[in-house]
Formats: C-alpha cells, sequence, structure tokens
C-alpha cells in the first residue's frame, strides 16, 4: 500500500516540474497510407484499462457510437476512436479506455496499447496544421532528440467529443445570466493559454458574451512570453500591470508549458504575482485541487459552463481587487 501511495503522489508532483505521462496505444492501420502510427492521452485522464466486454447497442445508435458498457455498476458510452481517426484496427478492438473529460465519463475503444512513457511538456510541440488535425491536437517528442522519429500523436478529446456528443451547454452569450460589470480596467485584457481548437472557439464566445477583452495563445509558453512583453511595458510607462493584464485564463495540458507551470511562473515574481489566474481544465478530482493551492492560483473550474465560469471569473476579480488570497474552487460534481 505505501509502494502504491508512492506512485499516486510521483505521478500528481510531475505536474508540479512541467512534466507528465502519456498513455500510449495502437489503433490500428490508417486508412490513408496503411501506417499503424502510435497515439497518446494524458495518463491524469484514465479512469482505469480494461480489456474489451460485452456491450449493448441500442437501436439508432451510429458509429462511431459502439453501444453501452456497464463498468463498476455505472452505465458508459463506447466510442470507436479507430474510426474517429480514420484507422482499421489489425487484431480487433481490443481494450477499452475509460477517462474522464470535462465532467463526463466515456470509454474509448482502441486496439492495443503499448506503454506508459514520462514525458516533459517541452518534448510536446504543437500540430494544429498536421494531416488529419483536426484531432490531433499535438505531437510528442518520445526522447530527448529533436529530429527524432519516436513520436505520438496526442489527440484532442475535447473536439472528438464535442463532434460525437455535442454538449447541452457551452459557452454561448444566449446562455450567460450574469450580466454584472466585471472589475477591470480600461484597456486591459485577459491572457487565455488553451491548446484545443474547439475550447478556444468556445472561450472566445464566452468571454465575449462577458465583454472582456482577451488574447489566445495556444501554448503555456506562448502566454508566458506575452505576459513578459506586457509587464515591460507596463513598467516602462510606469504604470501596475494590472493596466495591461486583467486576468490569466488557463487549460493545464499545453505542449511546451503546462498551467501549472505558467501559474507558477507568474506567482512567484514579484511584477506579477498579483495577476488573478483562474485554471480551466477538463481535468477533475482532489488532486488537480492540491496543485491549484501548491501553485497559488485564484480559482479553479472545470470545463463547460458559462454561469460557472463566469461566477468564478467575477469572484476572483473581485477578491483580487480586496486583496484577498486562497483559490476559489467550483465544487460541481462530474456527470
Amino acid at each position: 500500500m505505501d509502494s502504491f501511495q508512492k506512485d499516486i503522489d510521483d505521478r500528481a508532483n510531475l505536474t508540479l516540474s512541467n512534466r507528465f505521462e502519456l498513455l500510449l496505444f495502437r489503433l490500428g492501420a490508417s486508412v490513408h497510407d496503411a501506417k499503424s502510427e502510435l497515439f497518446g492521452i494524458n495518463v491524469f485522464k484514465l479512469r482505469e484499462i480494461v480489456p474489451m466486454p460485452a456491450f449493448t447497442r441500442p437501436a439508432g445508435m451510429k458509429p462511431p457510437m459502439m453501444g453501452m458498457v456497464n463498468i463498476r455498476d455505472q452505465i458508459i458510452p463506447v466510442i470507436d476512436l479507430t474510426a474517429v481517426a480514420g484507422c482499421k484496427p489489425t487484431t480487433g478492438l481490443n481494450i477499452l479506455l475509460i477517462t474522464e473529460y470535462a465532467r463526463s465519463v466515456q470509454a474509448f475503444a482502441v486496439e492495443s496499447v503499448e506503454n506508459i512513457i514520462r514525458l516533459d511538456w517541452k518534448q510536446v510541440h504543437t500540430a494544429e496544421k498536421a494531416v488529419n488535425g483536426r484531432y490531433i491536437t499535438s505531437i510528442a517528442c518520445l526522447d530527448d532528440e529533436q529530429d527524432s522519429n519516436n513520436l505520438a500523436l496526442v489527440l484532442d478529446v475535447e473536439q472528438i467529443l464535442y463532434d460525437i456528443t455535442p454538449p447541452d451547454h457551452d459557452l454561448h452569450a444566449k446562455n450567460l445570466q450574469n450580466t454584472k460589470k466585471f472589475n477591470m480596467k480600461p484597456g486591459a485584457v485577459a491572457i487565455v493559454a488553451e491548446d484545443s481548437k474547439v475550447a478556444r472557439a468556445m472561450l472566445e464566445k464566452g468571454l465575449e458574451s462577458m465583454n472582456i477583452p482577451n488574447t489566445m495563445h495556444i501554448t503555456g509558453k506562448d502566454a508566458w512570453e506575452r505576459i513578459q512583453v506586457l509587464a515591460q511595458q507596463a513598467e516602462a510607462e510606469g504604470v501596475p500591470i494590472s493596466d495591461k493584464i486583467s486576468m490569466v485564463l488557463t487549460d493545464l495540458e499545453m505542449p511546451e508549458m503546462d498551467g501549472f507551470t505558467l501559474t507558477r511562473k507568474i506567482k512567484t515574481d514579484e511584477r506579477l504575482k498579483h495577476i488573478p489566474v483562474v485554471i480551466h481544465s477538463s481535468l477533475s478530482g482532489s488532486a488537480n485541487e492540491d496543485h491549484v493551492r501548491k501553485v497559488q492560483a485564484d480559482g479553479y473550474v472545470a470545463k463547460f459552463e458559462i454561469n460557472e465560469l463566469s461566477s468564478v471569473i467575477q469572484e476572483v476579480l473581485d477578491r483580487a481587487t480586496q486583496h484577498i488570497s486562497g483559490p476559489l474552487i467550483s465544487h460541481k460534481q462530474s456527470v
């Protein structure tokens, strides 16, 4: 038990050093070029891995939905990930990956699981211009060599789920109930870091409906570089950083620099430490809440619900003007 707990603690502590674990798996040969690519997802999103069980296919269910499966007394939808990625398994769909994303639990059917590998986020690069790039959010280099061909394609599961099962609610202006004015200085912008295309689009609509000016960045590194530029401008003009940056809204999983590292950099910089930081992530659970506290983020909210996000942003901005410390964490339950 002590060894098991140590493994959990070690895995959790990776997020405090810009590192993570990637589960590597295969989906079969591509229907385009017959190659068998290696794919990956963050281990933090996994609940468990199980051999393919029997499942029920309701009448009218269409591919890539395969059916429903009962895992530990929870009914979970099964998605054919090989069909989504345009692959054909050579040995069949043998494994289910039970995952939790943005308040939902689902099972992805894959051909085989290869390994779990620890990586630095610096080894992960954006892949928005890749072929079949709609569902590929980044490319992970599995060793330290820049020109290595030992690569894995990291799936944009948020985009996959949005396309297959569009949410009943999302970040649209018509759903916004909070119409109060946010406590920001005129001219200040929110710095947003988010690598998922669908998540960025939803955030843009949501922030627009809140009348919060913002700039979007695909990686934490891009956001950090922009923050430094604005900090230099504020210093040169002799004005507080709040004149330039109203807040930072960041995802956790991002190529090059994750949200925990971005937050820690902000909160340990004397020029920037008073900038409100809200973490907006599909990762959930008490372990992530502990990390939010450790990196001194001001707020944490799970994706995607505009009123919850709006309320957290408003409270965080109000608390910042009153110099109230401590994270504001939303505790809506996953479904």
